[in-house]
């Protein structure tokens, strides 16, 4: 019998890196921004605390225990907004009048830790729970689906592309043989029964992570949400991602220099480039030891920024 799961109570995320995210992204204080990543408010109450009256934050969750937990942090700010929805369709969720106008957007990607400590989510395999990974409600289809219904090559891909695990051929028949796949506990005991050594835990941690790729179809909106971002930017607006796995960042890098998902750089006819974003800083920045000591979840954080391209009136 297939595990359904409930939204719970809100548990709060630490954001990362909150200071030097407002210090790339915010180029004028009276300017429109988006947190495409909302979360408990954490980032967005930092950006409000460093813009004047006139500016306006949007706020963007598909988790709606998320956006009731940014409400009660950010309180009655007229400034801030906050939309349900996947920010792969920014374009959709935020009004018309601000296309073309927006100074800053913010994503922080992956899962949250409030999801990770919820095992009735499904994200965590440190705790028993449902199959069930949905970051939230819009999302369609669930982990227990993807393990009890997938086919051997369908899962055997997910698990090498997703989660660049080796063993994924054996362990995708071990999870068909096994079927049906019922709890977090009982897929990480199959994973554990291929995958033998001191980096077990590794493997079960990108098996659960291709899974959740798949389920929430991250990589799709993400590639949707920086094409979509060039669009509601004004000229100079920047866009700062934090990534937390290679396959995020890969995106993330590849799009930031060149303003498309090929990495292909467009020249005129003297040569000159012709991308529609440019470098702010080349560098990565991540977290200082201090904050990695507070707040483990941030040690793998990599942020990045670019802006968008064109003369800044």
């Amino acid at each position: 019998m297939r595990m359904v799961v409930e939204m719970t109570e809100y548990r709060e995320h630490i954001p990362v890196m909150p200071e030097k995210v407002a210090d790339l992204l915010i180029t004028d204080r009276k300017g429109i921004y988006v947190d495409a990543t909302l979360g408990g408010g954490g980032h967005a109450r930092v950006i409000l605390d460093r813009l004047d009256p006139e500016a306006s934050l949007y706020g963007i969750d598909q988790d709606s225990s998320a956006i009731q937990a940014a409400g009660e942090k950010i309180g009655d700010d007229p400034r801030f907004e906050a939309l349900f929805g996947n920010f792969g369709y920014l374009t959709t969720l935020l009004p018309p009048e601000v296309h073309g106008e927006v100074s800053g957007i913010l994503f922080d990607l992956g899962v949250s830790s409030h999801q990770i400590r919820e095992p009735e989510r499904g994200f965590s395999f440190q705790q028993d729970g449902p199959l069930d990974m949905r970051m939230g409600e819009l999302s369609g289809v669930s982990a227990w689906q993807v393990v009890n219904d997938y086919s051997y090559e369908k899962l055997r891909d997910l698990i090498f592309n997703y989660g660049e695990e080796r063993k994924s051929r054996p362990i995708a028949r071990k999870i068909i043989e096994s079927r049906p796949v019922e709890s977090t506990g009982q897929l990480r005991n199959l994973i554990e029964e291929v995958v033998k050594g001191p980096h077990t835990i590794k493997s079960v941690a990108r098996v659960f992570q291709a899974i959740r790729i798949e389920v929430n179809r991250e990589l799709e909106m993400l590639k949707s949400a920086l094409e979509e971002s060039l669009d509601l930017l004004r000229p100079g607006g920047r866009i700062v991602a934090i990534s937390y796995h290679s396959l995020e960042d890969r995106i993330v890098k590849r799009f930031f220099r060149s303003g498309n998902h090929e990495g292909k750089i467009e020249k005129d006819f003297y040569g000159r480039e012709l991308a529609p974003v440019r470098p702010v800083i080349r560098k990565i920045v991540t977290p200082d030891a201090e904050e990695v000591d507070m707040n483990p979840a941030s040690r793998s954080a990599k942020l990045r920024v670019t802006e968008k391209a064109g003369e800044v009136s």
